[in-house]
């Protein structure tokens, strides 16, 4: 691209220039219309300006535009700061020398001159909180940083740039845990005598039960980013959750024993302060003055102080003079418990002790994961970075404290975010608002000179770096001024817009803040979804991103070495009486026996247990139950006949070895690659109860065609449909694997069996629910419910909820899909099934609590209201872990073996849990699936339920191989994806009892 180009690209990237365009200024869509007044004044309202109004940035008395600045309306009249969370930047807001109402405080000049710095929570740039020192780290634990005259470690300093700066003014919070109590509804009546079970369920109306969630007590409370508690689940009854099937294998994980000093505890005290001090920054430093008193070794928050010694006295009073007024300060510092190392307690202190020894040794924190800048991999020839770093975690375990640590990399690219707005300008200038909208709207991006993550909520076309806001004191200054300033950053191009992110904390009064973003100092975090589907960017990263057992373990035998040997950790470590283990954890496990597979014939497939693959013994296999494909259509585009033409041919060379019928189809060539002409040629061919299939063969990857195409066949016009890229069918020597498996989905959706596995329980149902939030339709949430309809397992029925609350994995439509599900059972075999095992996938660590009191519940209530109590199992699934296993290979390391099950020592002892590895992989280390079992009357042996769960891995049909999760997960995640991708909306009951989503 020539100078003069590159020029205009910038020019419209800038956002200057668009009414060349006609088009209107992009709105994020949801959005409602521009409102009169500030920006953020409302929490529906828009985040920028719509129709080319500019947004009041610091206008005559208005709130300044800056991040943590007030939202609405200021607090006084002309000249007044704003009635925010955050107050006056350059002059202290109460006039004369007295400290200011709120919680901020000036920026370059304490609040009184002679009086050293401000009484309250926050602290002016560049001076340190206290004379002595700098302040605690707070919460974090710690002495203070700022022993040497630098700023202390955990301060936070005055107003800081508009996105929210290092200091820490500014940051998103975390967002608060949706705790997912359910409403409480009315009861039911009860069952009739001969009633069915389904009419009772339809007539009845579901809620939770009051009290605690079934399957035990426990409550879950997360302080500082750390569960300490967690719901307890495992049956009272079970005396010992381990199985004993298989052979054992000896075996190595990723954790390390913490082991406190013998007879350790930690001291707990309560402190006051008299008069009352209300700046809980001010009474953290009056507290941490107290060293001759309390020792170096404290953590303190406010109002609790931990100590690993016990003072002389249980109840100890001292004094202080405030630094603001002089003012006379008793502390009275009373013991209130001594907490042993298994407590709860004593597991958020030693996290929030181990984020201090991260920070220690360099590393740091970006969305709650720490990582080493300094270790960073570039993969120039993506534009990308890789970042090592760690996962980790301290909780009590079985029999011990042990800490999780895994290896973590975050990928970050290396050009920002303005660089892409220039490369998407020069491809498409016509659309380019549109398209940036749609590109960066939802996506992270990383501060580089802060290093901290923000959400893109939307982009203000009409404010740059070169406007200028009021600061408190009266001044005026831009942002580029301000970023030169602050952070010694120059910005090159002053007429790009903002970027706007929504913080996640409101202020006090409830309102919403807006942290404003400059793209050319922002980078995109993670993968585009176009870099996620080229093979050549996931190739060159897995190079450093799959680890094998043996790197891995090396790399984190490094990591506990380099904390074991860190001066300042270990001054931290023997205050605190506690250390790690230097190796890690051995224990053992068991490899349960292979499965066995069968087909039509009976015999078993005889497949290697270590690749767990049987695709190639599948090839000359009739497959269990076929469906003859008659009468069904075949779209492709008339320039690409000629790859149609051969996969019909190889669809029918490869038919007979798996049994399969395949007819001639209706071949409908269409003149090109237009969703309308693919619409108009179905609406024209498909016959209604007579059509068994649709098969499209589509030109490039067209999300929007795809999309058409399966709301028509799976809504508008009920019938199986099969979508085939061109490019697939063009590897000639591909063609007749591509064609085999194909065949095999096309027999699937019509309802027919490719293999099965030994199960010996009878009058089973098992059910996998999934959640899949709707790409369409923010706050709306899609469930996919599946449930087998025969005693193999190979038949299911499945059907669709909606939910509307946003990030909630809820289902409220849970009773219909049972309803449903039972009345096709009974139907198929004559009567209802005795037992029922739910596996429930998609559930985060922070939603245990609000499924066990929200969909458990309408399980349970709606069996017992009716009179048809099944024996029911509901297990937890989870994927996201970072829990691995290495199993010993002579002098090195190598995955566990398809059926490696862990039952012991990393383990949860109030849960009745257990960890499988059930695939194999060829790259990098196995991921284990956690599963837990969270209520059981089933009566079967802990044996029992893992041998199932293994065989359930054997039975999804779109891969000839075992897969993570139980096949009845896997289906449920793929009906909520097709369905939150591109169907929106629930699919043809005509359709429910065959596999259409695959």
């Amino acid at each position: 691209m020539s100078q003069q180009q590159q020029g205009r690209a910038r020019g419209r990237a800038r956002g200057r220039g668009r009414g060349a365009t006609n088009e209107p200024p992009p709105r994020r869509p949801g959005t409602q219309a521009p409102n009169q007044g500030p920006p953020g004044m409302q929490a529906g309202q828009p985040m920028a300006a719509q129709g080319g109004i500019r947004p009041p940035m610091a206008a005559q008395g208005g709130p300044p535009m800056g991040v943590q600045y007030a939202v609405g309306q200021p607090m006084g009249g002309q000249g007044d700061q704003s009635m925010g969370a955050q107050y006056a930047v350059g002059q202290p807001m109460g006039g004369q020398g007295g400290p200011p109402m709120g919680a901020q405080y000036a920026v370059g000049q304490p609040i009184r001159a002679q009086g050293g710095p401000p009484m309250g929570a926050q602290y002016s740039v560049g001076q340190p909180m206290a004379a002595q020192g700098g302040p605690p780290m707070g919460v974090q634990g710690g002495p203070p940083m700022g022993a040497q005259g630098g700023p202390p470690m955990g301060a936070q300093y005055a107003v800081g740039p508009p996105m929210g700066a290092e200091s820490g003014v500014g940051q998103p919070m975390a967002a608060p845990v949706a705790t997912g109590r359910a409403r409480q509804r009315g009861g039911a009546t009860a069952r009739a005598p001969g009633a069915p079970p389904t009419s009772q369920l339809e007539a009845l109306t579901l809620g939770d039960r009051p009290g605690s969630a079934p399957g035990g007590g426990g409550a879950r409370r997360r302080r500082g980013g750390v569960v300490v508690e967690e719901p307890h689940t495992r049956p009272g009854s079970m005396v010992n959750k381990k199985g004993t099937t298989g052979n054992k294998i000896n075996m190595i994980t990723n954790f390390f024993k913490v082991k406190p000093k013998p007879q350790w505890v930690l001291f707990q005290y309560h402190v006051e302060f008299s008069p009352e001090v209300d700046h809980r920054k001010a009474r953290i430093a009056m507290v941490y003055g107290q060293e001759a008193l309390l020792g170096d070794t404290k953590i303190f928050d406010g109002m609790i102080l931990f100590l690993p010694k016990r003072l002389e006295n249980d109840q100890t009073v001292v004094y202080t003079k405030r630094k603001t007024d002089d003012a006379d300060i008793r502390i009275t510092i009373t013991l209130t418990n001594e907490v042993p190392p298994t407590s709860p307690i004593c597991l958020q202190i030693y996290n929030i002790l181990f984020r201090k020894f991260l920070k220690n040794i360099g590393m740091q924190e970006i969305n709650r994961n720490y990582y080493n800048p300094a270790l960073k991999v570039a993969v120039e020839q993506h534009k990308l970075e890789v970042w090592p770093g760690f996962v980790t975690s301290i909780l009590q375990y079985e029999s011990k404290t042990l800490l999780l640590a895994d290896v973590s990399h975050k990928i970050m690219r290396t050009d920002t975010v303005l660089d892409l707005m220039y490369d998407l300008f020069a491809r498409d200038q016509r659309n380019f608002y549109e398209k940036a909208t749609k590109m960066l709207v939802g996506e992270i991006v990383l501060t580089r000179y802060n290093n901290q993550t923000y959400r893109i909520d939307d982009i203000s076309w009409d404010e740059h770096p070169a406007d200028r806001f009021r600061m408190s004191d009266g001044k005026d200054i831009s942002f580029m001024e301000y970023y030169e300033r602050q952070y010694n950053r120059k910005i090159e191009d002053k007429d790009q817009p903002l970027l706007l992110s929504r913080a996640k904390k409101k202020t006090k009064e409830g309102e919403v803040q807006i942290l404003k973003l400059i793209p050319e100092l922002c980078t995109l975090t993670g993968l585009t979804e176009e870099a996620r589907q080229n093979f050549h960017v996931m190739k060159d990263i897995a190079v450093h991103t799959r680890i094998t057992p043996d790197r891995r373990s090396v790399t984190l035998q490094r990591f506990i070495n380099q904390l074991n040997s860190n001066a300042e950790v270990q001054k931290e470590m023997r205050g605190w009486q506690i250390e790690f283990d230097q190796n890690l954890l051995q224990l053992e496990g068991r490899t349960v026996p292979k499965e066995k597979l069968f087909c039509r014939d009976g015999q078993d497939l005889d497949f290697k247990r270590e690749s767990a693959d049987w695709s190639r013994e599948l090839r000359s296999r009739a497959l269990l139950s076929t469906k003859p494909l008659k009468e069904w259509l075949l779209i492709f585009p008339k320039r690409i006949s000629q790859n149609a033409s051969d996969f019909l041919g190889a669809l029918h060379r490869v038919g007979p070895a798996m049994d399969m019928q395949i007819h001639n189809p209706i071949m409908c060539d269409i003149p090109d690659e237009r969703t309308e002409s693919y619409l108009r040629a179905m609406k024209q061919l498909i016959k209604p109860n007579v059509t068994q299939m649709v098969v499209c063969i589509t030109k490039g990857e067209r999300k929007d065609c795809y999309d058409a195409i399966k709301k028509f066949c799976c809504v508008e016009h009920p019938v199986p449909s099969q979508v085939i890229r061109s490019r697939t069918l063009q590897k000639k020597q591909m063609l007749m694997s591509v064609a085999t498996k194909i065949g095999m989905q096309l027999n699937c959706k019509m309802g027919g069996e490719l293999w099965a596995v030994e199960i010996p329980l009878t009058s089973l149902m098992v059910v996998g629910i999934d959640v899949y939030h709707d790409s369409l339709t923010k706050g709306q949430s899609v469930g996919g419910f599946v449930a087998s309809m025969n005693r193999h397992l190979t038949r299911w029925y499945s059907q669709c909820t909606f939910h509307k609350h946003s990030g909630q994995e809820l289902i409220d439509g849970l009773k219909h899909c049972l309803v449903a599900s039972l009345r096709h059972y009974q139907a198929i075999n004559k009567d209802y099934p005795q037992r029922i095992i739910f596996y429930r996938d998609g559930v985060g660590d922070g939603q245990l609590e609000a499924v066990l009191e929200h969909e458990l519940p309408q399980i349970i209530d709606t069996f017992k209201s009716c009179g048809y109590e099944p024996k029911i199992t509901f297990v937890i699934v989870k994927k996201r872990i970072n829990t691995r296993f290495f199993a010993r290979a002579g002098p090195g390391l190598q995955n566990p073996p398809p059926g490696t099950i862990v039952d012991d020592e990393v383990t949860r002892p109030e849960w009745y849990d257990f960890f499988l590895v059930s695939q194999s992989v060829r790259q990098g280390t196995v991921t284990p699936c956690h599963y837990n079992v969270v209520w059981d009357t089933s009566g079967l042996k802990p044996d029992h339920m893992q041998r199932l769960t293994y065989k359930l891995c054997h039975l999804y049909y779109n891969w000839p191989g075992t897969i993570r999760v139980p096949a009845p997960c896997q289906y449920a995640h793929k009906l909520a994806f097709l369905v939150g991708q591109s169907i929106h909306t629930a699919p043809s009951e005509n359709l429910a009892q065959t596999l259409f989503f695959l």
